[in-house]
């Protein structure tokens, strides 16, 4: 099984230099991205389940001891979030085919889809820093081709901000993994976990508050979220759909396995619920500010983000096992929202709630795609958000942190009005621009949008409804992955041993 460790990463880089071959040949080109996303999506469900079966896999490229060699290393928290990353990536690719846009109008898209669809993988697999900052540069790469695709103003402005916050933010962990090589002479994370602890305290909580920023700004942390709403509801849908579902957690899955792996005993738990408590408020309050329904989004982004480092934050595996959870169907959930964004847009003819409504009646079965994930979002039982809400909940009553367990149920009242403003103002307040809306409508060709858009989200939506049906024993898969991350000589043990064997895999 070690030997498709390698595939999520290698074949998407493939599938992209057989896109760039084929030259403007769109049929060879998607052809080429769903068969690649398909083959790994099935690659990464078939390593969770051995994983979780038989424990943590490990590869090191051409046999290279750890110092010196390419690894890539997954335990059940990186194997949960290759595959669900793998499953969004395959349905969002299918929404663009069928959006008549950047995808169609194109031809460099398939390429850097699956350029960053390498990195998102890399990100969560590799087993040292240093190909960490490289799969972040792959992500970084391919972001910006698909965040500027049309060349329109607002989106070159926008692709500049998001590029030079994400530079500085790149050398910022560049410079952090240097200064951490020269006090340890490792980037390997398992040799890290070992020597980290002969540090001077005062340096290992310097490096651990270095990672917070440095990940942070890719998980947009409070105060280090300004880049996020103006960048991606310039971007068309899908490319919106994936950041807003997707990378941001790439960031959150970094701080995650970063502090808990290399700073166990400095885990800088207080900061983390203070930054987690500011981003849920600040979060909603500009979402509730708003009048576009992708900016809307955008900085609910930002707000749910600060349930996951909550959860980080208490700093037990009760906390940890609910924030994987949240972490897991959160990302389902907010890209199902977009998406459902992307119809309201392609049906309506806009996103902005002054410009339509009325859409219940028009498009009934894009009102349905946005409700079931809305609620899920806000937290209603007995959908996913709910289990993901309550696990946090009773982790925070337990950690005795009422305080930010108060704000975060405050928020989510503030999201159920966030999620009530959208409905209301597109779905079923009566639409101040009709014609232009029935103009819309009829250039869509059908009432609830093209099928190629429509049929991906709905297996996204029937993803969150299995989410919340399956609780229990995907619960149980995150409360098993939170004790491996909260205990790192798990993660030590592993890898130390596979090398020890040349690289196998087994308990």
């Amino acid at each position: 099984m070690r030997q498709l460790l390698a595939v999520p990463v290698v074949l998407p880089l493939l599938g992209a230099a057989v896109s760039i071959l084929s030259g403007r040949s769109r049929v060879v080109q998607r052809v080429v991205g769903v068969t690649v996303l398909t083959v790994v999506t099935g690659v990464a469900v078939a390593i969770l389940v051995h994983v979780d079966g038989h424990g943590t896999l490990v590869s090191r490229a051409g046999g290279w001891p750890a110092s010196i060699g390419i690894s890539l290393v997954v335990d059940r928290f990186a194997a949960m979030m290759l595959v669900v990353g793998e499953v969004m990536l395959l349905c969002v690719l299918v929404y663009a085919i069928g959006e008549p846009g950047a995808e169609r109008n194109h031809v460099g898209f398939q390429s850097a889809y699956l350029v960053l669809a390498a990195g998102v993988a890399l990100a969560f697999t590799t087993g040292d820093l240093f190909n960490l900052f490289v799969a972040f540069e792959m992500m970084l790469t391919a972001s910006y081709v698909l965040l500027t695709l049309g060349g329109e103003r607002e989106q070159v402005r926008s692709g500049t901000t998001y590029v030079v916050i994400s530079l500085l933010a790149s050398t910022l962990f560049v410079a952090t993994v240097a200064l951490l090589y020269s006090a340890t002479g490792t980037v390997d994370l398992a040799l890290l976990a070992e020597r980290i602890p002969s540090l001077a305290p005062a340096v290992r909580s310097a490096f651990a508050v270095l990672f917070v920023v440095v990940f942070g700004i890719k998980a947009a942390l409070f105060p280090l979220f300004f880049w996020l709403p103006d960048s991606y509801p310039n971007a068309p849908s899908p490319i919106t759909a994936v950041f807003a579902g997707l990378l941001t957690k790439v960031g959150v899955y970094a701080i995650i396995r970063t502090q808990l792996l290399l700073f166990p005993a400095d885990v800088p738990a207080r900061l983390l619920l203070v930054l987690a408590a500011a981003t849920m408020v600040v979060g909603v309050l500009g979402a509730i500010a708003q009048d576009d329904v992708k900016r809307i989004l955008s900085f609910d982004i930002v707000s749910q983000v600060g349930y996951m480092i909550m959860g980080l934050g208490f700093v037990t595996v009760a906390g940890v096992a609910a924030a994987v959870f949240y972490v897991v169907q959160h990302i389902l959930v907010k890209t199902t929202l977009f998406l459902s964004g992307g119809l309201i847009e392609h049906v309506g003819g806009s996103s902005r709630l002054s410009r339509i409504g009325n859409m219940v009646r028009s498009a009934p079965g894009v009102a349905a795609l946005f409700f079931v994930p809305a609620l899920a979002l806000v937290g209603i039982p007995p959908l996913s958000g709910f289990v993901g809400k309550l696990a946090l909940v009773e982790a925070g009553f337990d950690a005795g942190e009422h305080t930010v367990v108060g704000i975060s149920l405050v928020v989510s009242l503030l999201t159920l009005y966030v999620m009530v403003k959208i409905w209301n103002g597109v779905f079923w307040s009566p639409s101040e621009e009709p014609e232009a809306q029935a103009a819309a409508a009829r250039r869509a060709g059908r009432a609830n949008g093209p099928v190629w858009m429509v049929a991906p989200t709905t297996v996204l939506v029937a993803c969150t409804l299995a989410v919340a049906v399956a609780a229990g024993p995907l619960y149980s898969l995150s409360t098993r992955a939170a004790r491996d991350l909260v205990d790192p000589h798990r993660y030590v043990e592993a890898v130390t041993q596979r090398v020890g064997a040349g690289g196998g895999s087994g308990r």
